[in-house]
């Protein structure tokens, strides 16, 4: 059941969330954590193509059917957590994000990955397509503080338009599917590889 005070749309299709989740660089071995899980549309695409996944909703009732529908499902990998992920404390261990997150809390969401002390790998957010053309790296659109932090360490792309079709309740705006890949630069200590003794 959707919170009415939340600027959140679900996906309609567990087919749409699988071809989206095909879009990114999620793999069998991976902890993906899902912010906003619903009743789980995305949640149970995610589970059969990773490790496990951290399906994290703070709306009690919401997260009581998601429990049920996984339970019909015998859906095992998938840990529920009662939270509001800005105050989740996030993993120690390696993990990736898969989200389609309330729209008003997007800012929020992004600062909170990037500042983390252990950062994701990647992570995939669905977004309003004008806050995501914030996040790139590009000169034919302006880049935010937000997106100059981001692509400090992150390689930032929109994968995939969607239509308001995809969505219920459909948004008023247009959204898009937005990548963040860590860069992982070269160690300082790692040897240099040409021999100048060569």
């Amino acid at each position: 059941m959707r919170n009415p005070n939340l600027s959140q749309h679900f996906l309609k299709s567990p087919k749409l969330a699988l071809f989206l989740i095909g879009h990114s660089n999620l793999k069998k071995r991976d902890t993906v954590i899902e912010i906003g899980a619903g009743s789980g549309v995305i949640t149970s695409a995610l589970c059969y193509r990773v490790k496990q996944v951290i399906a994290i909703e703070p709306d009690h009732q919401t997260a009581q059917k998601l429990r049920e529908n996984l339970t019909k499902r015998n859906i095992t990998n998938v840990q529920i957590v009662e939270e509001d992920f800005l105050d989740y404390e996030l993993p120690t261990t390696p993990y990736k994000v898969f989200s389609n997150p309330p729209f008003h809390l997007s800012s929020k969401i992004v600062h909170k990955l990037i500042e983390a002390d252990n950062p994701p790998e990647s992570f995939y957010l669905i977004l309003q397509k004008q806050f995501a053309l914030k996040l790139l790296n590009t000169d034919r659109h302006y880049t935010s503080k937000l997106g100059l932090e981001l692509i400090q360490n992150y390689q930032t792309k929109i994968r995939l338009p969607l239509k308001p079709t995809d969505f219920t309740p459909p948004p008023a705006v247009p959204t898009v599917l937005f990548e963040a890949k860590k860069i992982y630069f070269p160690s300082k200590n790692a040897p240099d590889c040409l021999d100048q003794s060569l």
